[in-house]
């Protein structure tokens, strides 16, 4: 219903839990955050309240410029009674969950006003008309034992009808019938219109009304999709853009303690008008015709049965080791599209959910918790896929094959391995060689997986042919020999081509694998196959050696600062360690702390963060400038003064200092990478 004659957009609710001291007993909210709206001149969060007699706790909807709201209950060791401040373990909560007993209040309504969002106090008619919804249809499927993708599971929510409210499934249930009275409406509105009364349907290659209906209702059930996705009680509340935001920022299932239930009949973000709306525009962009002369087209085939797909190049993405479990992940939608599509595609919707055992991923809870099992199921599949790519793919066109997942290299041989092993394992079993890497800038450092985190900047893009039959084998001196002599000018070429320090570890890998992968074998001194693995770390090795070379070129303050840094980062060491490593690179301490790279007291020598630079500092009139404190200088202007700011200090220095700053960078992040 309406709040005050405004179309409600949004219900925002809080789980709860019981209290587990016996002298409180409340429901205790578990709330991440308060906040309603934290932009300027529109403030507002929820205050919740204590009956310290009854310990009932309510919510009332405060807004003001001054004031903020109260903290979150939950934080990431746990949470906190509101009524009696007692510390609560998520052991308490996972249980209560467990059991049953997780419920839910409402905390505040958002509806649309004149002027934009307002916020209102709970009201117990809202939650009278919220418990009425009684749908016909749940989808009661388990969710998956991964507890590292999807956490609800360790909450009591253990299938897919489990993340939606009641209100939620009527909704989407309705939405699903109504996909299939559409395409039966659409067909009838074709045939008045004059298109063919063929009966032949979409997925034969029908062009008549039937088929036309059925394309209609394909796009129908992707809004449907995307309705679920931002219909579920696991969507956040965004106080700044004032909206729900979707469930999948991740590739994964999270908990979420407080949620937006959007309202798919307002015309607000999340509505159904709104998705309607962004699908058509898609439909409408230039970039999208139907009318092209040779239109593209999808299969689910299996990657090692590609035979009808011969004399045609390939562009691949691989599984990403066990990264994204896209099986599991695709249920969530895939029970939606069965209720809307299954009988317009029979085939790809035969079974109840996505069939997961083919899947090329390395997931140990598919082989009763074996890593060893899911690893051989993955390096398996990948040979036997990339040999049928190697099979099929016509001599004048090379295989590409893109690869984004930055995973840092294990030094020591041990039993577990990873997807660049993995995946550069299946390309040299299956008999191909690589013989270019491209890095592709593809990856947004805006979307949710790319903040705060060491996710590429880049794709690494592997150019493949077939390794000729006659290719000669090596021993491990002569390839490491051949890594020293090639590797460095591939990597000033990568450098050149303005790679980010981020993904220059990975994207060396490329040019080294070329010289691995041109030999039949590369050969141990005890006659064993050097390994992958071993491949890998000395092309690690080899790449350090190309960026320490650069350290022989900068100031004796430098050398200093690089290998304190190695050793001790920016924290405190002792004096006497630093007078030592300082003789011996031809600079002192004192001169050092004059420099205004480190802080020399009480015995001990630390190197100054950017944060703790003189914000002042000018190459121009500085007598003794450093390429350690040029380079630092930098990120605090990009930090502080964005792009524009690190650009006008970069344009003040010498074209030499500018250069070695940037070599330096690349220098810096290999070591903090090793470090961890």
């Amino acid at each position: 219903p309406p709040m005050n004659g405004e179309t409600v957009i949004a219900w925002l609710w809080a789980r709860t839990v019981t209290c587990p001291n016996p002298a409180c007993g409340a429901q205790m909210p578990l709330v991440r955050s308060f906040d309603l709206s934290t932009k300027k001149g529109k403030r507002a969060w929820v205050e919740p309240q204590v009956n310290q007699q009854t310990r009932e706790i309510t919510f009332h909807v405060r807004q003001s410029e001054k004031g903020k709201g109260p903290t979150g209950t939950v934080n990431r060791r746990g949470t906190v009674c509101i009524a009696c401040r007692t510390p609560v373990p998520f052991d308490h909560v996972r249980a209560e969950g467990r059991a049953g007993r997780m419920n839910q209040q409402l905390m505040a309504i958002v509806t649309e006003g004149s002027s934009g969002r307002n916020y209102h106090s709970p009201e117990k008619q809202q939650v009278r008309v919220s418990e009425q919804a009684k749908p016909e249809w749940r989808p009661d499927f388990k969710l998956p034992h991964n507890p590292r993708d999807f956490k609800t599971p360790n909450y009591g929510m253990k299938t897919f009808a489990d993340l939606f409210t009641p209100r939620q499934l009527v909704a989407l249930t309705t939405f699903s019938d109504l996909v299939a009275e559409a395409r039966e409406q659409v067909c009838r509105d074709a045939l008045a219109a004059g298109l063919p009364d063929d009966d032949t349907p979409l997925r034969e290659g029908g062009a008549g009304a039937r088929a036309y209906a059925e394309a209609v209702s394909v796009y129908l059930a992707f809004i449907l999709d995307k309705q679920a996705d931002l219909g579920n009680s696991l969507n956040r509340w965004e106080p700044i853009a004032q909206c729900p935001r979707q469930l999948f920022a991740r590739q994964a299932i999270p908990m979420v303690w407080d949620y937006a239930e959007g309202n798919p009949f307002s015309t607000s973000s999340g509505s159904w008008k709104i998705l309607v709306d962004n699908v058509t525009r898609g439909m409408e962009a230039s970039s999208f015709n139907f009318y092209r002369e040779r239109a593209g087209y999808a299969d689910q085939v299996d990657a090692t049965q590609l035979d009808s797909r011969r004399g045609v190049p390939i562009s691949t993405d691989p599984p990403y080791y066990d990264n994204i479990g896209y099986a599991d992940l695709s249920d969530f939608f895939y029970v939606w599209l069965r209720s809307s599509l299954r009988d317009v595609f029979p085939e790809i919707f035969s079974t109840l959910l996505v069939p997961k055992t083919p899947e090329l991923i390395a997931s140990p809870y598919r082989f009763n918790g074996v890593t060893e099992a899911a690893n051989r199921h993955l390096e398996t599949g990948l040979v036997r896929a990339f040999a049928k790519m190697r099979e099929i793919i016509p001599p004048e066109y090379p295989l590409t094959v893109y690869y984004a997942f930055k995973q840092t290299e294990i030094v020591a041989v041990e039993d577990t391995g990873t997807g660049w092993e993995t995946m550069l394992n299946g390309l040299m079993e299956s008999g191909l060689s690589i013989v270019g890497t491209w890095p592709i800038r593809t990856e947004m450092g805006s979307r949710m997986v790319g903040q705060g985190t060491n996710a590429l900047a880049s794709s690494i893009v592997l150019v493949c042919r077939p390794r000729p039959e006659d290719a000669p084998a090596t021993s491990r001196r002569q390839f490491v020999a051949a890594l020293r002599e090639e590797m460095p000018k591939k990597l000033r070429d990568l450098q050149s081509g303005h790679i980010a320090p981020v993904d220059l570890a990975q994207a060396s890998i490329g040019p080294g694998m070329a010289v691995y992968s041109r030999y039949r074998t590369v050969l141990e001194p005890n006659g064993d196959r050097l390994t992958v693995r071993t491949a890998l770390q000395l092309i690690n090795q080899v790449l350090d050696e190309f960026l320490a070379e650069t350290e022989g070129d900068v100031d004796a303050d430098t050398r200093f600062a690089v290998d304190w840094f190695k050793q001790y980062g920016f924290q405190p060491g002792p004096f006497g360690t630093a007078d030592v490593l300082a003789r011996a690179k031809n600079t002192s301490v004192a001169g050092l702390e004059n420099a205004g790279i480190l802080s020399s007291r009480a015995g001990k020598v630390q190197l100054l963060p950017w944060g703790a630079l003189d914000a002042g500092w000018d190459p121009t009139t500085d007598q003794r400038a450093t390429v350690w404190e040029a380079t630092h200088h930098l990120v605090e202007r990009l930090n502080t003064h964005g792009e524009d700011g690190a650009a006008m200090l970069l344009a003040k220095m010498p074209a030499g200092l500018a250069a070695a700053a940037r070599q330096l960078a690349y220098r810096l992040y290999s070591i903090c990478e090793r470090k961890g």
